[in-house]
């Protein structure tokens, strides 16, 4: 019988249907997150927007991977959502880095790493996270991702550090006055997806020796503050996931050498190699 698997941020969440290890249907939702909706809208979230795309599927597990989850309380919550549409499905729902454990470890023993808007890592033993760095969000921590190098380059260009001509890309392309860049972090919602947006101004001007430098430094901060904290780093592979680990990840590979670590997979997306692992 089909599965189904759900990989969920706030915004975006990928919904897939898995019969015998095959892909059978791809759906996009809103992304669920149990600090922004309760209950009864994650219910109607699933009823109106999933539910009609794949009717015809008799389910018999739904695994959910999502942002919140580590929380107990937010767990119960999705899990008993899940179960008033899927009344005749197993349903299992852990957090997004379990959710990077597996798709990147399989069954395996391995250090996971999430580098996308945010960061995190764990040192995975095949079945359960054992050991997991402090993720401390975008404030003090979250090294390495969108918005720690986001966060870099408007240092870079609010203390006039930037030469002429990066200022005059930055300008090109944002168009924002300090006040206006101030205003958005401060005082208005999703200040860490906001600081994320700017790293891709980093990925468009690669070669530029302050691009460099940015990139370099900030996934190096991440490097140092985390994956040196596990003992395991020197004897199992290392895997990454997101999109700026997949977009440096030339990068990813240079560190992982310095340091002497094994690199393993780095995927930008963890849905495959969780079609992977329930499809066994």
């Amino acid at each position: 019988m089909p599965i189904l698997i759900a990989d969920s941020g706030a915004t975006k969440c990928e919904w897939c249907v898995v019969e015998k290890g095959k892909l059978k249907k791809t759906v996009f939702t809103l992304g669920i997150s149990p600090y922004f909706l309760d209950g009864t809208q994650i219910e109607e979230l699933i009823r109106r927007d999933l539910v009609p795309e794949i009717r015809k599927f008799s389910l018999d597990a739904v695994f959910y991977y999502g942002t919140g989850c580590k929380n107990p309380a937010n767990r119960k919550m999705i899990s008993k959502a899940l179960g008033r549409v899927f009344t005749e499905a197993a349903i299992e729902v852990d957090h997004d880095l379990m959710g990077a454990a597996r798709g990147l470890c399989q069954a395996s023993k391995g250090i996971a790493c999430i580098l996308g808007t945010g960061s995190n890592s764990c040192y995975f033993n095949g079945k359960k996270i054992v050991k997991n760095s402090p993720g401390l969000g975008y404030v003090l921590g979250d090294e390495g991702s969108g918005a720690y190098l986001g966060k870099k380059v408007l240092q870079y260009y609010l203390y006039q550090t930037f030469d002429e001509e990066l200022r005059y890309r930055f300008d090109q392309k944002f168009a924002l006055s300090e006040m206006e860049i101030l205003d958005k972090i401060y005082k208005q919602p999703l200040p860490n997806r906001f600081l994320a947006s700017f790293a891709l101004f980093l990925a468009e001007n690669r070669g530029h020796f302050m691009v460099e430098n940015i990139i370099e430094d900030g996934l190096n901060d991440f490097f140092f503050n985390h994956l040196c904290k596990y003992s395991e780093s020197w004897k199992l592979p290392v895997h990454f996931v997101g999109g700026i680990a997949f977009g440096f990840r030339d990068v990813i590979a240079e560190l992982c050498g310095s340091y002497e670590l094994e690199l393993g997979s780095i995927l930008q997306h963890p849905m495959q190699g969780l079609i992977d692992y329930h499809g066994q």
